[in-house]
């Protein structure tokens, strides 16, 4: 019986076609004759190019030089390539586009595309947060060593420019300390983008834990802290720690940039009706708000407004996109709602328990 079985498998797998094959395959694949014209395009690259007709050259419809030398040294010598590809309309895409005989003289090719866009987005995007997060640090880092230097030459007796050198140092050096400390946090969330396993978390408790925490800061700023905490428990699951991390940090910035406005106000409320019941918490603050350009990109890693400001104010440009992370591992979102003069709201929505 499992002999017959195998010669069984074997010829069923001897009776496949090349179209067979290549319906079976997810990523989009084109099967070519000896002239080049199209014999068959599976449903992936009728997804990925739209619909590629039976006959069609292929060297045709895709046209770059590193397209048309794969295809000739495939249909005229039979010899295997690959080459990277990439499109800018409707979308920008890459590809990575592999060709070679389909058998042994069957006179059918195939090419292949892998679609690598996503790969190269991110690669991009871990580039530039090198890049940013080299410059972040460098810049105190030169500002520093400079100081060291006048200290040790032109400054070495000079009693007020070395006490005011060694505030600006130790400025910098808390502000380089506070930047490693945000981009380990941010790894650490990325690394995990769900949390397993949830508490119940008082909302009340912890905001009211969040505006105590930070009298301090808002009396440096001159900014009052307006919140009222719920009379009953406001329930969430997730990470208490975490959460608190979120209020701290989008309570910071309400003082920070919203401190010519003078007031901070803070609320919890159950969110409009949807889907799932959801809790609202509002930070709203009476500064210059955000203008409608910036909102959809303040979330995004080192971005800022106004670099010049954040700098003065200690700010790392992490601290809305460690908010979005967490908020994501909470099944959570944040909304910004500004215009120019009339202050900003940043509010949290998270699944009520």
């Amino acid at each position: 019986m499992p002999e017959a079985m195998a010669h069984y498998d074997d010829a069923a797998v001897d009776a496949l076609s090349a179209r067979d094959l290549a319906a079976a395959v997810p990523d989009p694949i084109v099967i070519l004759d000896a002239r080049g014209t199209v014999r068959y395009a599976n449903e992936a690259a009728v997804a990925a190019f739209g619909r590629i007709p039976q006959g069609t050259v292929l060297a045709h419809r895709f046209r770059t030089p590193d397209m048309q030398r794969l295809l000739a040294a495939l249909l005229k010598e039979g010899r295997a390539g690959a080459i990277d590809y990439g499109e800018r309309v409707p979308i920008e895409r890459a590809f990575r586009i592999s060709a070679m005989p389909v058998g042994a003289g069957g006179g059918l090719f195939m090419v292949h595309f892998k679609d690598q866009s996503e790969t190269r987005r991110i690669d991009r995007m871990r580039a530039d947060f090198i890049a940013n997060a080299s410059h972040e640090l460098r810049t105190p880092l030169a500002s520093i060593s400079g100081f060291i230097e006048t200290l040790r030459g032109p400054a070495r007796n000079d009693a007020k420019a070395r006490d005011s050198f060694l505030e600006i140092m130790q400025a910098q050096t808390a502000r380089m300390a506070r930047l490693i400390d945000d981009l380990l946090t941010l790894s650490r969330i990325e690394m995990k983008p769900h949390l397993p396993s949830r508490d119940r978390v008082d909302l009340g408790e912890t905001v009211a834990g969040v505006v105590d925490s930070l009298g301090h800061l808002a009396a440096e700023y001159g900014v009052a802290v307006a919140f009222e905490r719920p009379a009953a428990p406001v329930l969430v699951s997730g990470n208490r720690d975490e959460l608190i991390q979120v209020f701290v940090n989008l309570l910071e910035n309400a003082c920070k940039y919203g401190q010519s406005g003078g007031r901070v106000d803070i609320a919890i409320a159950p969110a409009e009706a949807g889907p799932v019941p959801e809790v609202a918490v509002t930070f709203r603050d009476w500064g210059p708000g955000i203008a409608e350009e910036h909102i959809p990109r303040i979330t995004e890693r080192f971005y800022r407004i106004d670099p010049e400001t954040s700098r003065v104010k200690n700010g790392t440009g992490l601290g809305l996109a460690i908010v979005k992370h967490i908020l994501t591992r909470h099944d959570g979102r944040l909304v910004v709602r500004s215009k120019p003069g009339e202050g900003a709201s940043f509010i949290v929505y998270l699944p009520a328990a």
